[in-house]
């Protein structure tokens, strides 16, 4: 297999999954602004596209931790996460196009996970990292955001009780503005790092990096500028969903989500875990909605986004093993799995434009509709 060739597609190839995780992630920083009024739709996506470029410069743990602690990089070839990331975009733009707020961490990780395993054994995969850097962040995770909104909410409301709601609106909304952008900015910090992590792991496999490099600048530019752009262009149908579908979020309740959420996402990006935005955000939301009255969650929603989240690994695995197995058989096996991409996404795309939900339409949610409907 020509390196120089498999090399240049997986790059590639990480852009693009950096792009659609960049537009597919929007949501989590600015769907309850931009649901509150707080901030005008085309405002709020390029604030986060400005600090999402920002966040992705701070830090470097999580990428060190994907491209040198997740997989032995002794066992795998550039073919194989290849595969893994043409798993992690399909399972995106299909989760995008049913609007569910589903986490691309994890379709990445799912998707590297069973392309490797698929092509180098069980023994291949650090699964002691596995389960104490994605599977107990993933189920704690969402349970700490949504207690610390929850508790953040309930104070708000209890402090402002005496206030005019006018008054108390008004100044909620433009505290919105800042704990959104800090929500971008964490994002910019955490998720911006995941496609860093592999780009970096594929040159160490090619030998392009010795093994154990950090992220050479140019690889940290390019994932930073692009998450950016694919941030710009909005996933507007999950905004909606978070926004609107979930619960009915009233200004206080955002600034609370989105604070809360910052916390969390700069505390394990820190730390080098590469928690999912979109289940931290989730939780945020969550708690916001119980901090004011437990009525307002809409639980069968919120029982979707679990089962969504639940199928992400297993799916995005069986995916990128397929994926992998295919691509690692030559260049022909590449060519065939990189065709095979751009025809799903054309279909997606297709299917996508006989329901536009755009920056004009993304508030325009019929109150009729019932709660248990995304």
């Amino acid at each position: 297999m020509d390196v120089t060739f498999i090399v240049l597609a997986v790059v590639i190839t990480a852009l693009v999954f950096d792009f659609t995780n960049g537009f597919h992630d929007t949501a989590n920083a600015m769907a309850t602004s931009i649901a509150t009024g707080a901030l005008a739709p085309k405002v709020a996506v390029a604030i986060s596209a400005v600090l999402n470029l920002c966040g992705a410069f701070l830090s470097t743990a999580v990428a060190k931790t994907i491209s040198g602690g997740l997989v032995d990089d002794t066992k795998i070839t550039p073919a194989v996460i290849f595969g893994g990331l043409v798993a992690a975009i399909v399972w995106n733009m299909l989760t995008w196009l049913v609007g569910l707020p589903s986490s691309s961490s994890h379709a990445l990780l799912g998707g590297l996970i069973g392309a490797v395993w698929f092509a180098a054994g069980a023994d291949a995969v650090h699964f002691g990292v596995v389960v104490s850097k994605i599977l107990i962040p993933a189920l704690t995770a969402p349970v700490l955001a949504a207690t610390v909104a929850l508790t953040g909410t309930y104070l708000a409301y209890r402090l402002t009780r005496r206030a005019s709601e006018t008054s108390v609106a008004t100044g909620y909304r433009f505290g919105q503005t800042l704990s959104a952008s800090l929500v971008s900015l964490a994002h910019g910090t955490s998720d911006g790092q995941k496609t860093m992590g592999v780009i970096t792991l594929v040159l160490i496999t090619s030998g392009h990096l010795s093994a154990g490099s950090g992220p050479p600048l140019w690889v940290i530019t390019a994932c930073a500028v692009v998450i950016a752009t694919g941030t710009y262009l909005g996933g507007w149908r999950i905004i909606r969903t978070m926004g609107h579908r979930l619960t009915d979020i009233e200004p206080t309740q955002g600034f609370a989500a989105e604070t809360s959420s910052t916390v969390v996402l700069l505390t394990s990006a820190h730390m080098g875990v590469p928690l999912s935005t979109t289940q931290v955000c989730t939780g945020s939301i969550v708690g916001a909605g119980l901090g004011r009255r437990l009525a307002q969650v809409r639980w069968t929603v919120a029982r979707r986004m679990a089962i969504a989240w639940a199928l992400t690994v297993p799916a995005a695995a069986l995916l990128g093993g397929l994926s992998g197995r295919l691509a690692d058989s030559g260049n022909n096996g590449v060519a065939v799995v990189g065709i095979s991409l751009v025809a799903a996404l054309i279909v997606i795309y297709t299917i996508s434009r006989r329901e536009v939900v755009n920056s004009a339409n993304v508030n325009n949610v019929d109150r009729r509709v019932p709660a248990n409907a995304i």
